[in-house]
């Protein structure tokens, strides 16, 4: 059975997206969106953000939910995509993240570096949401 466990920021800003390079498995060594697991009591937009602050330091407020992702774990995993907008702070890589950084969009989109899956498709979906 696989259920709602985790939520993930997605943060544009102009021309770039706010991406972290993981530092543990699922994903080691590959960049995505910072998340993680939904702690008791929190909604997932709480937990985007919570999570973001945590790996990166930067603040951003939710504006909605853009996809729900399966992950082939096992247990499968569900992950909520949380598109937000950027309040304030500069990244810097915390807690289980090697590195974060603004990337711009055009390099996403191109697969220019080593991404999570789906990485580009929830941007997609960001880039096209009304603002």
């Amino acid at each position: 059975m696989d259920r709602l466990a985790g939520a993930a920021a997605v943060v544009v800003q102009a021309d770039r997206v706010l991406l972290a390079q993981r530092r543990n498995p699922p994903d080691a060594g590959l960049w995505g969106y910072p998340g993680g697991h939904v702690e008791p009591g929190e909604t997932v937009a709480e937990t985007a953000i919570r999570e973001l602050r945590e790996e990166t330091g930067v603040s951003a407020r939710p504006l909605r939910i853009l996809a729900e992702l399966l992950l082939d774990t096992d247990p499968p995993f569900r992950l909520a995509m949380v598109q937000c907008a950027h309040l304030h702070g500069s990244p810097c890589a915390a807690d289980d993240v090697s590195a974060c950084e603004w990337v711009n969009v055009a390099d996403v989109l191109s697969g220019d570096r080593p991404m999570s899956r789906d990485v580009d498709t929830v941007l997609r979906l960001a880039l096209e949401a009304p603002s």
